[in-house]
């Protein structure tokens, strides 16, 4: 892919970059900044070329309408902050508010336009709409750089049509996201390991399918663990189940088992009598969780069992934590799983914390992110790659 030294001398020059800074927010305070600071590198970069930078991002879901509580104002604030400098926040997207506020930077300067996905034709299914959307935000800068790779696996206007208009190329968090998930899915060191949990199995159903074809060990927890152990003929309780998927993963453990893959389930569970942080729960075996009650987390033997096969793998992979992480009696499993990767990194391994809820949890956690290989800013993004799709965010900036 073309890299920012493709772009040839910046000062003076409008840079449009499109950058992640879907936030978590608490009200208007965000709770973790991780993707924020994750675009440091290359808007810091442009800042240091003499580039006029202009920066285009997405906060949650709007409607593709403006919603106040979707405001990129906080993040205009932090990143402001953690730049040193003043970041100016248009009132708007591509209206006058954002090329008045274009038109006012001196080189070096940064403004942030306000959340792309006010705009409903940013994500529109008619390609005409969104050409017209990114007309209008190549119309305010001479080059763009892709830097968000939470998005590039969407084929969106400020992603993929954009830089099919002005020069484009891609920022250092890209370069880096690729490199190291490439690592993890060509010729990958063994024992290659892969760690997968979050609430869905129909959320992974691609990359469970594509990595039995690479792995020698997937370890499996969070909700997704009850339709593999129903899969096996197991009670589950109350738990998180989807019924629709237990064939599909039948098919997976005949797979594993003739592909010689170990799929690794957890042998014990925390069972809770609610879904609530103060709720009644006992640890029980994974083939005998009682009626009335809901599998949140995995179990403390399991949690060692999984941390000891991820501290002797040489690359792991992991997306999705092992439990209701937020809830500190059911954050355990998580916490062994990514101390497991702590390990196996001082170890001399390669470790990928996969992205989204995984990504949030080492830091709620208080993991030093300095722990691991590469924490991966995008979870839907790093899991097609894993799936070996190609992403048109990528493939838009090939060289």
């Amino acid at each position: 892919m073309k890299n920012l030294d493709d772009l040839g001398d910046l000062r003076g020059k409008r840079v449009l970059v499109r950058s992640d800074f879907n936030v978590p927010l608490d009200g208007t305070t965000i709770t973790d900044d991780g993707r924020i600071r994750a675009a440091l590198p290359t808007l810091s970069r442009l800042v240091a070329a003499g580039a006029k930078v202009v920066v285009t991002a997405h906060l949650g879901r709007p409607k593709g309408t403006p919603d106040a509580k979707y405001s990129l104002a906080p993040v205009a604030a932090r990143l402001g902050e953690l730049l040193g400098a003043n970041v100016t926040l248009a009132e708007d997207l591509v209206g006058d508010s954002a090329r008045a506020t274009v038109a006012g930077l001196a080189d070096g300067e940064v403004a942030l336009l306000e959340n792309v996905r006010f705009d409903a034709r940013e994500t529109s299914k008619v390609e005409a709409e969104r050409q017209e959307l990114a007309g209008e935000l190549a119309s305010l800068a001479d080059v763009f750089v892709s830097d968000g790779f939470g998005v590039v696996h969407r084929k969106q206007a400020s992603v993929y049509d954009v830089a099919q208009i002005l020069p484009a190329a891609s920022g250092a968090l890209v370069l880096k996201e690729v490199d190291a998930l490439s690592r993890a899915t060509t010729d990958p060191a063994r024992p290659y390991v892969v760690v997968l949990g979050g609430s869905k199995v129909s959320d992974k159903l691609g990359v469970i399918a594509n990595l039995l074809e690479k792995a020698d060990k997937v370890l499996v927890g969070g909700g997704m663990v009850f339709t593999f152990l129903a899969a096996q003929g197991h009670s589950v309780g109350s738990s998180l189940l989807e019924e629709d998927q237990i064939e599909t993963v039948k098919g997976y453990l005949a797979t594993a088992a003739e592909k010689g893959v170990e799929i690794v389930l957890p042998t014990d569970i925390v069972a809770a009598s609610a879904f609530a942080a103060d709720a009644d729960h006992q640890v029980v075996a994974a083939d005998a969780i009682p009626d009335g009650t809901m599998g949140l987390d995995i179990g403390p033997e399991s949690g060692a069992a999984f941390a000891q096969i991820i501290t002797e793998a040489k690359t792991v992979v992991w997306n999705g934590p092992m439990g209701v992480f937020e809830f500190d009696a059911f954050s355990a499993g998580t916490r062994a799983v990514a101390q497991g990767l702590v390990d196996c990194t001082a170890a001399g391994g390669f470790s990928i914390v996969g992205g989204g809820d995984s990504a949030a949890a080492v830091r709620i956690l208080g993991f030093d992110e300095a722990g691991f290989s590469h924490i991966s800013t995008g979870g839907g993004a790093s899991l097609e790659l894993l799936e070996g799709k190609e992403l048109p965010g990528l493939a838009v900036l090939a060289d």
